[in-house]
Parts: C-alpha cells; structure tokens; sequence
C-alpha cells in the first residue's frame, strides 16, 4: 500500500500480521516492561518494518526509541514515520538529504467511534463532510480526516517541534486520493502540507513526504 503513496527513493516496508519473530534492542525491551502482548507485536513489528527499511537504504539497524513526545528517535541523517493499526504496520524511512519529513498513519476502513468526529473536525471540516459523503458513500471519510490529522502531525512535528493540535489543521479531503493540510498557527514556518491517501480492505492509508528543495545551479 504504502509504496502506490510514496516516491522514491523512500523505503517503505509494510507487514500484515506479527507472526515473523522479531528480536527488540535492550533499550527497546525496557520501554515496553510489562505490555501486554498486542501492545507487545505492534510495538516489535513496527519497528522490524523500520529496520528492514534502514537496511534498504544501506543504514545499519539501530534501537528506536521515542522522543519527548513519543515522536521515533531516527539515526542521524535519517528521517521517517511509523505506524500500526489492526492488520497493518508500517514504517517509511529516507535520508534527510533527499527528504525533509515523513508522516504516515493507518486506521481500519470503519466508521470512527462516536463523538470522535466533532472532537477533531474544525466547522470547515463539518460543513465539507456532507459533499465528501455523495462524492464516494463507501469511503468512512470521518475515519480517513483523523488519519489525516495524525499524519499531519508526523510531518509537522520533528520539523518545528511544535505542538499541533487537531484544531491547528484545516485537512481538505480530496475523492480523488489526495488531501491538503493548512497549517492554522500564527507564524507558521510550514503553510502546509499535500498528501495521499489509500483504502485497501480493511485498512485505510495517509501519507505525507516534503523532498528537500534542489538549489538550482
């Protein structure tokens, strides 16, 4: 899924079950303590997602550990996004030379619980959902603006290391697998983002990736 939303050269390496054995770094053993098992496989398997994409880009594997706001800690000259839902877990690494930020976010293709809607939409996002409705029934378009959100917020934050709330963005959806992100904050130093988006099965898709800008010579 991930690589019909992401240009090369990112890696991008996706798993749709736990059942591969994965081996977690000391540090990383630490954090989980005593998680229970399903906190256990999607931690562990996010993460052989991420060093199977460190290998790809000729980067020796190496502990992810998280930052101050849970936010992976990358090796230097690295940057990229994790995640995991029901089914699904994933993670999208390129070098800091060929990209500025990554963020990607997996939800299960369902409607998004009660009240979840009103909690993160801005009234733009309200009165747009309706149009979205007719454009494609079949999509859960409430579901797809949190995943949305969540990646916005991965792109966003190891850039600034700002906090961007869900009323921060005002996310335009597109039926066309595309969605804009305008950045609400007051002295912004980012406008926005453009991204993609992807329903397959069960599980709905959200990417962004801004490439460095190339100096013209």
């Amino acid at each position: 899924m991930l690589e019909q939303l992401l240009p090369p050269p990112i890696a991008a390496v996706e798993r749709y079950d736990d059942e591969q054995p994965v081996e977690l770094f000391p540090e990383e053993e630490a954090l989980l303590g005593n998680a229970v098992p399903k906190r256990r496989f999607e931690f562990g398997t996010a993460r052989a997602c991420a060093r199977d994409a460190m290998r790809h880009l000729g980067v020796e594997p190496a502990a992810i550990l998280p930052g101050p706001k849970r936010e992976p800690l990358w090796p230097d000259g690295i940057v990229g996004s994790l995640t995991h839902c029901s089914g699904y877990r994933a993670a999208a690494l390129a070098r800091t030379t060929d990209f500025q930020t990554i963020g990607i976010d997996a939800e299960p293709h369902a409607a998004a619980p009660k009240g979840v809607l009103e909690a993160i939409a801005i009234p733009a996002e309200l009165r747009r959902m309706p149009g979205l409705k007719v454009d494609d029934p079949k999509i859960c378009w409430d579901r797809l603006l949190f995943s949305a959100k969540e990646s916005t917020y991965k792109a966003w934050y190891p850039v600034t290391r700002r906090w961007l709330g869900f009323e921060d963005a005002d996310i335009t959806l597109n039926a066309d697998g595309t969605f804009h992100s305008r950045i609400l904050l007051p002295d912004t130093p980012i406008a926005g983002f453009h991204g993609r988006w992807l329903v397959q099965g069960d599980v709905l898709l959200t990417a962004i990736a801004v490439p460095v800008r190339r100096s013209r010579t």
